[in-house]
């Protein structure tokens, strides 16, 4: 029997240790081990494999337990800024040295390099393997693409790697500069920049693979941890709520701020209140529900009973301090039943307390 096709895999994000800013350099290249046979598994608790376990690292770097690397690849440069500004990339070049579509972040920066040596594999397996890794674990793909000879202007060309990596630029000398610099037997390249929304708040992967040469392919992958905004500090605005209305029927009210482990409504809650008086006030015609959202912590019918009780506290808000009629607004609770996100950790549960405008169709 064949051995399994080797994919790179995905794991949940592990807690982040702050205050650490550290590079790490590879001096050499040979000698790396060849990871020969297993594939591996897209497990959540799987955060190292045979193949990152022989690999031959530098000394002082530590693998992001996101994405776990193709095997047989070492990391030969490593940099992690606790907090860094970030320019992503998401468009082509469009004219000298210039990109127009960009993300601009910043947050925790893990940017790793890693090599593969031996021509048994090709850079497009590579990156193939990584950007199905991506998809099984719901990353949203921003960009994408591979090029055989990177001519072009779209992710994976050469126009498109020095310009998206200019406005992030590596500043020291290293095995890592290969990305940006070909041989006589240099082949394709190809680039990935994903997305995922995360509890802990959203995450962004830079990914490039290029085929150095005929034996050696490079890896850089940069991931960067948007931490999510403290509870209360984001207030929805009339524009959000059209907007997320239009696009997906529905919208989480941003700024809607309970007493512990009740329905009652704080003082913080009036600027988002009125925010999304001033939204039904440019809708007249439009008739919602809103729906209220517990974490698990408790018993079902205590959670479902709060909720309730929070989306008429909302709807009570709206009709007797900005005059919004009853008739347009139908309360209802859910209690856990429809969370964001996993409930396991404080910011999951953070995240899935909540109460949601939702657009209800008129009866026919």
């Amino acid at each position: 029997m064949s051995p399994p096709t080797p994919s790179a895999a995905i794991s949940p994000p592990s807690e982040i240790r702050l205050g650490m800013v550290y590079s790490a350099t590879s001096k050499k290249r040979g000698d790396v081990m060849r990871y020969l046979g297993a594939g591996l598994a897209l497990s959540a608790g799987l955060f190292f494999t045979a193949g990152s376990a022989i690999a031959q690292d530098v000394d002082g770097v530590q693998e992001h337990p996101m994405i776990e690397r193709y095997p047989g690849q070492e990391i030969q440069w490593q940099k992690i800024e606790n907090y860094m500004p970030y320019e992503i990339a998401i468009g082509p070049v469009t004219g000298y040295r210039k990109i127009d579509d960009w993300i601009e972040t910043q947050g925790r920066v893990t940017r790793t390099f890693y090599a593969l040596e031996g021509e048994e594999r090709t850079y497009s397996e590579v990156y193939l393997n990584y950007l199905e890794a991506l998809k099984a674990q719901d990353f949203e793909i921003l960009a994408e693409g591979i090029v055989p000879d990177r001519k072009g202007t779209g992710p994976g060309t050469n126009n498109w790697i020095g310009v998206a990596y200019a406005a992030n630029p590596i500043t020291e000398q290293g095995p890592q500069n290969s990305l940006f610099a070909g041989t006589s037997s240099s082949g394709g390249a190809g680039s990935i920049v994903a997305r995922k929304e995360r509890a802990s708040g959203t995450a962004y992967i830079v990914l490039t693979v290029e085929q150095h040469s005929s034996s050696y392919i490079g890896t850089l992958i940069d991931i960067i941890e948007v931490e999510a905004a403290e509870t209360g500090l984001v207030i929805v605005d009339a524009e959000a709520i059209g907007s997320d209305i239009t696009e997906y029927g529905r919208v989480v009210l941003d700024g809607i701020v309970f007493d512990f482990d009740s329905a009652t409504l704080l003082p913080a809650s009036d600027q988002a209140l009125a925010n999304i008086a001033a939204f039904l006030d440019a809708n007249p015609d439009k008739q919602f529900y809103v729906v209220g959202h517990t974490d698990s912590v408790g018993t079902f019918s205590y959670n479902y009973g709060l909720s309730g009780d929070r989306a008429r506290a909302v709807v009570e808000a709206l009709k007797d301090t900005h005059g919004i009629s009853h008739d347009r607004l139908e309360p209802f609770g859910v209690g856990p039943l429809a969370p964001l996100f996993s409930n396991t950790e404080e910011s999951g549960r953070d995240k899935n307390r909540r109460v949601e405008l939702v657009e209800r169709q008129p009866e026919r």
